[in-house]
């Protein structure tokens, strides 16, 4: 077909939607549909994707986590619960192995009066207080090994640690509920019935999803030392390790298994009774997730496609039955089957590219509303791939209309009234 015959058939096509505007808006209602969940949750899985991996590259590539059951792996056995729960003493023996940079033992205080809030309490200041904080004793490596990032002030040092000294490093929003428009340095904090100085003040902390604040920011690190006289009934030790490169990762994991295999002294033929994992674990059971939802991305707009498919198909039949005549009249004064089946696969194919244009703008409006609460990423990709999906659903739906335009015998159409 020639462009000038090309350019007047889609001219056809347009004008034919103008003069049934609302039988065309409702015939391409499922594209529309379709390609707006394409785009809107593909927005949202592209943000939450680039939130998780901005997150696991802020806790870093050469960080190791251990604990005596594994993380992120649902609800842990009986015989995990069970296990011997690591020591300081383990994480000290770590310092040693090689290409081993810092190591940091860390407790948490559960609040057993409140089921399934783990790790929080409430602390107090200036007059103020802030619940769910969560209390955390730590040694100084801990700025080193999670990279931590202080606003004001210092984290304690080695001296804190060994004398036990009574101060505390804050989160970003508990220092702002306690401290609003004022330094926290220097001023006093209570906390399980001890008074602390604070001596800094941490950044806001990355966090996976948008909206709402971080946990991670409503926080107050103590040296494990001080946290021993707070919760004396706290010895479920977690550790992290740093080590000096990522290429020595398995190197470093062996070390590891073998130290801890024999300080917790597991017979040859036992498994390990122990967890080592890295920021990898995080992005594995992310992947898991979002396969789930793209699933249901891919079922939700595939139904609505083919819906939307069915009806073009439906209203195609329609218009070829009214325009029998028409067809006729062109057969007549020359008009090739071949030009009536371009002429009527584009009728179909434009309906539903307008179809996904206004899919693409209705989902993009969406994704750009959800992304106040949740972050969210508009990829040009998905969006080719949401119009060309409009368009290739017109090329099959319409392909069986256009044939059986094409093919009417020109006598009997024109004697069709």
């Amino acid at each position: 077909m020639r462009l000038d015959d090309l350019k007047e058939t889609v001219t056809m096509a347009l004008a034919t939607l103008r003069a049934n505007k609302m039988r065309s808006g409702l015939t391409i209602l499922g594209i529309v549909f379709g390609v707006m969940t394409v785009i809107a949750i593909s927005s949202v899985v592209n943000g939450l994707n680039r939130s998780v991996a901005g997150l696991v590259e802020s806790l870093g590539s050469n960080v190791l986590f251990i604990y005596r059951f594994p993380a992120f792996t649902g609800r842990p056995t009986t015989e995990m619960l069970t296990r011997k729960q690591l020591t300081y003493d383990d994480a000290a023996a770590m310092r040693a192995l090689p290409h081993v940079v810092a190591v940091s033992p860390a407790l948490q205080y559960t609040d057993n009066t409140a089921p399934g809030r783990s790790g929080v309490t409430a602390i107090k200041g200036g007059g103020k207080t802030m619940q769910n904080t969560i209390l955390t004793g730590v040694v100084p490596e801990q700025e080193e090994v999670q990279e931590l990032d202080l606003r004001d002030g210092r984290f304690f040092n080695d001296q804190d640690q060994q004398r036990a000294a009574r101060v505390t490093v804050l989160g970003h929003d508990t220092a702002q509920q306690l401290f609003p428009g004022v330094s926290a340095v220097g001023r006093e904090v209570e906390a399980a019935g001890m008074l602390f100085t604070v001596v800094g003040v941490l950044e806001k902390q990355k966090q996976a999803f948008g909206g709402g604040a971080n946990p991670q920011d409503n926080q107050a690190f103590f040296p494990i030392s001080t946290f021993h006289y707070m919760h004396p009934e706290e010895l479920d030790y977690w550790i992290t390790l740093k080590y000096d490169d990522p290429k020595n990762r398995l190197a470093v994991e062996d070390e590891l298994t073998e130290l801890l295999r024999r300080r917790r002294r597991v017979r040859n033929e036992l498994p390990d009774n122990f967890a080592i994992f890295g920021t990898d674990t995080l992005t594995r059971l992310w992947d898991q997730i979002t396969g789930g939802l793209f699933l249901l991305l891919f079922s939700l707009s595939s139904v609505a496609l083919l819906v939307g498919g069915v009806g073009v198909m439906n209203i195609m039949l329609v218009s070829v039955t009214e325009r029998t005549r028409e067809i006729g009249v062109r057969k007549a004064i020359g008009a090739a089957r071949r030009t009536i089946l371009t002429q009527f696969t584009l009728e179909a194919i434009v309906l539903c590219a307008v179809g996904g244009v206004i899919g693409i703008v209705l989902g993009s409006g969406i994704a750009l509303g959800v992304g106040h609460w949740v972050p969210t990423v508009l990829s040009p990709l998905w969006i080719a791939v949401a119009f060309a999906s409009s368009c290739a659903i017109g090329l099959v739906f319409g392909i069986y209309p256009a044939w059986k335009a094409a093919n009417l015998d020109p006598i009997e159409a024109l004697r069709y009234e």
